[in-house]
Order: C-alpha cells, then sequence, then structure tokens
C-alpha cells in the first residue's frame, strides 16, 4: 500500500477515559501486543475500509477495533482508531455543497441512511480520536504545539518522522490563548471558526490524554533540510504575538511564509 500524503492530529487517551467493558478490552490488546504501529496504520485503514464497504458503497459493517498505542506496562495511552463513526462521518461530509445527482453517485443514499444513524446512534459516547488532512498540515493544528515537543527522526533504514506530543492540558491551554488572540483581532472569521472547532474536540477527551500532530506521509514530499528547517510552529506562534501587540506587519509576514511553505506541497497535489 502506497504511504499517503497525508497528516494526522491525534489523542492518546488513558485507560481510565473508557467504560470498564472498554477499560478491558484494550488492556487485553494491549497485552497481547496487538497495537499497529503508526507507519503501517494508514494503509491498513484503508484497505479495511475499502474492503468493508464493498464495491457498491451499500453498506456500513462493522470494523476491527485497532488502536495506536503509547507506553506499556500499567498505564498505557490509546488511540482507537474508531474507523466506522469516521467513515460515517466522512460519507455525510462527501455530500456537502455537491449536487445531489453526483453526491448519489458517489455516496450511495442507501449508505447515507446508514452513516445517518451510526452518527446519531455515537454522539452522545463516541470521540474520534484521529483527525486527518491531506497534502498539507491544517494551520490551526500548529497552534497546540511548542517548539521543545518536536522529534525529528531522519536515520537511514527508518521511517523518516516529523511529529510533535503534547500534554493535552497545554494543548488546551494554547489554544484557547490563541482563539482569544484570533477573536480580538480578527472577529469571527472562517480561521477563528476553525480553532473553535479544535477547541472543542480536545475538550471531549481525558485530561490525562497526549496530543500528537505526525507529518505522517508528508514526510515522503519533504526533503531532510526541509524536514530540518521546519519553523511552523514557530511561525504561528509569531503570527499571533504579532496580533496580540497590534503588530500587523510582525503577523502577516509570519503568515505569509507559512501559506507560501505549505501552498508548494499542497501544488504537489496537482501534478501527481
Amino acid at each position: 500500500m502506497p504511504t499517503q500524503f497525508a497528516a494526522y492530529l491525534r489523542v492518546y487517551e488513558p485507560l481510565t477515559a473508557f467504560d470498564p467493558e472498554r477499560q478491558r478490552f484494550w488492556r487485553r490488546y494491549v497485552a497481547e501486543g496487538r497495537a499497529v504501529g503508526i507507519s503501517d496504520g494508514p494503509g491498513r485503514q484503508r484497505t479495511v475500509v475499502l474492503e468493508a464497504l464493498g464495491a457498491g458503497w451499500s453498506r456500513l459493517p462493522d470494523l476491527p477495533e485497532e488502536a495506536y498505542v503509547l507506553g506499556a506496562g500499567d498505564a498505557p495511552l490509546v488511540c482507537p482508531w474508531n474507523l466506522r463513526m469516521r467513515v460515517a462521518e466522512a460519507a455525510l461530509q462527501a455530500r456537502d455543497g455537491v449536487p445531489q445527482v453526483l453526491a448519489d453517485a458517489f455516496v450511495p443514499p442507501a449508505l447515507v441512511g446508514l452513516a445517518q444513524t451510526v452518527v446519531a446512534s455515537s454522539e452522545a459516547g463516541e470521540r474520534v480520536h484521529e483527525q486527518v488532512a491531506t497534502w498539507g498540515v491544517p494551520l490551526r493544528w500548529f497552534v497546540l504545539f511548542a517548539p521543545e515537543e518536536r522529534e525529528l527522526v531522519l536515520d537511514e533504514g527508518e521511517r523518516r518522522v516529523l511529529r510533535f506530543r503534547a500534554e493535552i492540558g497545554k494543548s488546551r491551554q494554547r489554544v484557547h490563548k490563541g482563539l482569544r488572540v484570533l477573536r480580538r483581532s480578527l472577529g469571527d472569521v472562517p480561521i477563528t471558526d476553525a480553532l473553535r472547532e479544535t477547541a472543542r474536540w480536545l475538550e471531549l477527551f481525558h485530561p490525562g490524554s497526549v496530543v500528537e500532530l505526525d507529518y505522517g506521509g508528508l514526510t515522503n514530499l519533504l526533503s531532510d533540510e526541509a524536514l530540518k528547517e521546519d519553523d511552523s510552529v514557530e511561525l504561528v506562534a509569531e503570527g499571533l504575538n504579532g496580533l496580540s501587540q497590534d503588530d500587523g506587519a510582525a503577523a502577516t509576514a509570519a503568515y505569509e511564509r507559512l501559506v507560501h511553505r505549505w501552498r508548494q506541497v499542497q501544488l504537489l497535489e496537482r501534478s501527481n
């Protein structure tokens, strides 16, 4: 399975975040060594979903319960895949703003009805632990992290990795601080709304969780030098600081550098 050119925002929760039945399931899952590695996960998710949906995309069957795992022993953190819920949400979102004839061709009405049932039945309980973005990293994701939380692996023979991990409490503080700055400086514009949705998503999880931004397959689009020099987290912080100081020039300069950098990656999609 080819590497997907996608980045991932994940939340890993302690077992105590789940009900007793789920706690027992995930404890066995971890103890038996069944957790899927991050490098293999995206391709495996795609294969499992396509096989389960079937050629006609007319059903939404149960999908295997898998998770990424951080740590071991008595206090592991798990990031469940929540595949059935994510497929249902994606099926509904794929129809937004599309003429009905095209929408029905891509996502048949039979699947839509099943997806609506799954989303409605899960709204009160299930938390989607992983968000995916293709051909780039949403700028709002960078708000959640600090430069010292960065990890870069470029060893030969190893998967090239660029990721950030933060305690969820720190990410929540940063996102709410960013929201205050954006509301005061820009008001209710799309970027403010997007960051507000991210803040709401983080509030769903246990306070002992860890948040991870993984560049995933995007590392295959960037040179070693580009990965070493990537300062997107710093630029977002500079932009927000400029807005908070009423320094529009500094905020604009940081934003333009960010947009230019990630536009180069996004343009690769058209040439692929």
